[in-house]
């Protein structure tokens, strides 16, 4: 009787144990998951943030290019003529508000629209800036302090022949730029964002006191890499944890820091809790299956509780798929993001609610990704909410078909919406003129370029006779206005199907694709000569001007740049040879119009 009794001990304390066992082994499951499932989130949006941070940054050195095409330096030291057109450019800047300066080869500076308040020539923080310039057509510098203020330069070669003759460099303020204004949106009371230079010197922060500070050394230690990575380290005796995103191009990196136990929350601890009481569950075996079978149950329903409320309150949608592409399982959070009912999902293809244009490529890559065992996929998509509305997310999706404990296709999606209207905003004014709001010169040109592929293009190249005055005398806002009142008139007078930039100062382009003969380049250019004939009325005045049009009939498959050529040498032939009669055409390799 004893021994039957040790053996329904000893089965009590087998089942317990092994119970046990699994409860543990599942429960560090989980918490891997979750752990991968947040680092990765985490390092996704690092990548995010540092992709905005380079393309603000691209977009100075763009600015810096747009001077220099509508200026010309002459490069003395102290000169007067480069000391306006610097103050001037940084009056309209929108960047380097802050100063402008030139330097020589030899890296001393020579003119600066400002007499104090520059960083010392011997700041650690140019060094970053010439060493880039030796390989790349831009550079930038570290965080400089002048006086008071933290300051960081961005520089690119002034070119004449081919050659490099000096550099233009742009100043701005840190704690004033649009990125800084981007990070300060991100503060949180659990973490810590920054944009620091390669010195580990804060640039941009959600915390305005940090501009201008060092971060930790053990962080500082980790900058300089390629990609990203997760550095620990202690800071005033709380464990602490950074996640590490290289920016390019200019070798800065975004940093975002907090304690380790508000990264790890509340999963790690419950985690201890739930291994040591089944470890005791263990030690007191004896109980019985009874109480194994109920303190079992209470820790799986307390498992299942956490594991929900970590998934309702979650930023992302976490889905499974089948191999047919049906949901099997989405996460509460899709009520909070989408506005769906809970599980009104489940059983229903994961393509109703994928946009149209966007199933193909969905279907495509799931395909594919069916095919390979532990494969994961990365894409962008369009997915429909409840109202009926579209809002772009980010899918990584994993193939856990072998995986018994999910069987299916695991898929994790962030709502990356502001993301993407912030980066097409960008990628608008990289390719229009800010104060006309007409595509530029860029935009132009492949335009141009992808006309000309397709069939012969009139090219008009207009510029204004008698703008400088206009400037003169009555001042740059004036003039500016002047310039939008001409985009205005010039749109007017275009097809829907032509293209009109401003490529200059007071330079327009006209491109009219499928244009074969000159009769409606003709018309075209009278229609623009009348309309620019016109008085203008700015504020109280009355301002006259007029305008020379090149016209150039490109063939299909011609150059582009031979084209444009063209047109704007028979604009200088007819500014220079001076006003004639309205129907005075010249023939020949391009034609030309008063």
């Amino acid at each position: 009787m004893r021994f039957r009794s040790w053996i329904a001990v000893l089965v009590s304390v087998l089942l317990l144990a092994g119970a046990g066992v699994v409860g543990i082994l599942v429960n560090q499951s989980t918490v891997r998951a979750v752990e991968a499932v947040h680092e990765n989130d985490t390092t996704a949006l690092g990548t995010n943030n540092g992709t905005l941070t380079g393309q603000l940054q691209r977009n100075s050195t763009l600015e810096l290019s747009r001077l220099l095409g509508q200026s010309a330096l002459r490069l003395g030291a102290g000169d007067a003529k480069d000391t306006i057109t610097l103050t001037v450019a940084a009056a309209k800047s929108t960047t380097f508000q802050y100063g402008m300066i030139t330097a020589d080869l030899e890296r001393r500076f020579l003119t600066s629209n400002r007499v104090t308040g520059l960083p010392a020539a011997d700041d650690p923080g140019w060094a970053s800036m010439w060493d880039s310039l030796r390989a790349n057509a831009f550079g930038f510098s570290g965080v400089m302090a002048a006086g008071d203020t933290f300051v960081a330069a961005v520089a690119i070669p002034v070119t004449v022949s081919g050659g490099v003759v000096g550099y233009l460099i742009g100043l701005n303020q840190v704690a004033n730029t649009p990125l800084h204004g981007y990070i300060r949106e991100l503060r949180s009371s659990a973490h810590l964002t920054m944009i620091v230079d390669t010195a580990g010197r804060v640039g941009a922060t959600s915390v305005d006191a940090r501009v201008g500070t060092y971060v930790n050394p053990a962080i500082r230690a980790e900058l300089g890499h390629s990609g990203s990575r997760f550095v620990k380290y202690e800071e005033s005796g709380v464990e602490m944890i950074a996640v590490i995103v290289a920016v390019s191009p200019s070798g800065w990196s975004y940093v975002r820091t907090q304690t380790q136990a508000s990264f790890d929350g509340a999963v790690y601890s419950r985690s201890r809790t739930l291994t040591v009481t089944l470890l005791a569950m263990l030690v007191i075996g004896v109980v019985g299956i009874t109480a194994l079978g109920y303190r079992t149950q209470i820790q799986r329903r307390r498992a299942d509780e956490r594991t929900q409320a970590l998934f309702q309150h979650a930023p992302d949608l976490v889905s499974i798929l089948d191999g047919a592409g049906r949901i099997v399982f989405s996460s509460p959070s899709t009520t909070g993001i989408l506005g769906f009912k809970a599980g009104s999902l489940a059983g229903h293809s994961v393509f109703e609610v994928v946009h149209p244009e966007d199933q193909p490529q969905m279907r495509e890559r799931l395909t594919a990704l069916l095919a390979e065992t532990d494969g994961v996929v990365r894409l962008q998509c369009r997915v429909r909410t409840a109202d009926d509305t579209y809002r772009w997310f980010d899918f990584t999706a994993s193939n856990q078909m072998h995986n018994p404990a999910l069987n299916g296709v695991v898929i994790n999606a962030r709502d990356v919406s502001e993301n993407r209207a912030f980066q097409e905003r960008l990628e608008h004014e990289a390719q229009h003129d800010p104060l006309t709001g007409l595509p530029n010169r860029r935009r132009m040109q492949d335009r141009l370029n992808s006309s000309l592929r397709a069939g012969a293009v009139a090219v008009l190249f207009v510029d204004l006779d008698g703008f400088k005055p206009v400037n003169d005398k009555h001042g740059h806002e004036v003039g500016d206005e002047l310039l939008r009142q001409v985009a205005d008139r010039l749109s007017a007078c275009v097809r829907a199907e032509d293209v009109l930039s401003r490529v200059g100062g007071d330079e327009f382009v006209v491109l009219m694709p499928g244009v074969f003969g000159p009769d409606d380049a003709a018309a075209m250019r009278d229609r623009i000569r009348y309309v620019l004939d016109l008085p203008f009325r700015i504020d109280d005045h009355e301002i006259v001007i007029g305008a020379s049009v090149g016209v150039h009939l490109a063939p299909a498959a011609t150059d582009p740049d031979e084209a444009l050529r063209f047109a704007d040498h028979a604009m200088y032939e007819i500014k220079h040879a001076g006003r004639r009669p309205a129907g005075a055409v010249r023939i020949g390799r391009h034609r030309a119009a008063d």
